[in-house]
């Protein structure tokens, strides 16, 4: 897959440290809200740099079996079968933990011995110690403030990495994103911008996650596939968001006066 092949707009110099953080060994944890780019962003810096993606979308049930692998009955003989961790290991890939910090504390610290001088990873149940080539990179990420409410990462695990902040797109910057992303014409992707701005800044709301640039992609997909734009906007960015009445009526009513 080349760089071409995944649409990424430059927010800043995050793929400049992406790749001095890869040629330099180093570990990175990439933080900000949800459907802010930041998975698009690791795929394209993967595509970029010529290498191959491991992911895990990490939950509250992953383990450290999950990450490092299993011996499985095969054929009538126990065989061991490498997880995606082991595997970016031995295959010299870049291994993303999409939302490590929902990871079980067994799961996340297998990772540490990665995220260090030593680069290796041990396998008790086959005696193996593994060391990362060159070409291995480490990349987590997580969303701050939902981990605020829910889980956190531990100071211990977070100062092993080099650490990468994003946000939503400026204005002009989330337009292009829509219009590169769905081909919506211009003035309807302002439109879908304009809401998403006035329903972040209704902080009254209280919502858990505000507008993210992947809804409003949604909602122009829903758009440019024959939806009326209202509809669109109602059922990809309202409804998600949230099940209370009022903030309802309150985004709905944005929605209205908007488009």
């Amino acid at each position: 897959m080349s760089a071409d092949s995944v649409f990424y707009l430059e927010t800043g110099r995050e793929s400049e440290l992406f790749a001095k953080a890869w040629a330099a060994r180093l570990p990175l944890m990439v933080k900000g809200p949800t459907g802010c780019g930041k998975t698009r962003f690791v795929e394209y810096m993967a595509a970029k740099l010529g290498r191959k993606l491991i992911t895990v979308a990490c939950n509250e049930d992953t383990t450290a079996t999950d990450l490092l692998g299993r011996h499985l009955l095969i054929g009538g003989e126990t065989r061991w079968t490498d997880g995606p961790v082991t595997r970016a290991v031995r295959e010299g890939a870049i291994l993303y933990l999409d939302e490590v910090a929902e990871a079980r504390a067994d799961a996340i610290v297998v990772i540490h011995s990665l995220t260090d001088h030593r680069r290796e990873l041990f396998l008790d149940r086959t005696g193996e110690t593994l060391h990362a080539p060159p070409e291995f990179m480490l990349v987590v990420s997580f969303n701050p403030g939902y981990q605020r409410s829910m889980r956190e990462l531990k100071p211990s695990t977070r100062q092993r990495f080099i650490g990468l902040g994003f946000s939503y797109p400026a204005e002009d910057l989330e337009i292009r994103i829509i219009t590169g992303e769905t081909g919506l014409e211009d003035k309807q992707a302002r439109s879908l911008v304009s809401i998403a701005k006035k329903v972040r800044a209704l902080t009254e709301l209280s919502l858990l996650e505000s507008v993210s640039t992947r809804l409003l992609i949604d909602a122009a997909k829903l758009i440019q596939a024959g939806l009326p734009p209202r509809y669109a906007a109602t059922v990809a960015i309202a409804e998600p968001l949230t099940d209370d009445p009022d903030a309802l009526a309150a985004i709905r009513q944005v929605i209205e006066l908007t488009l």
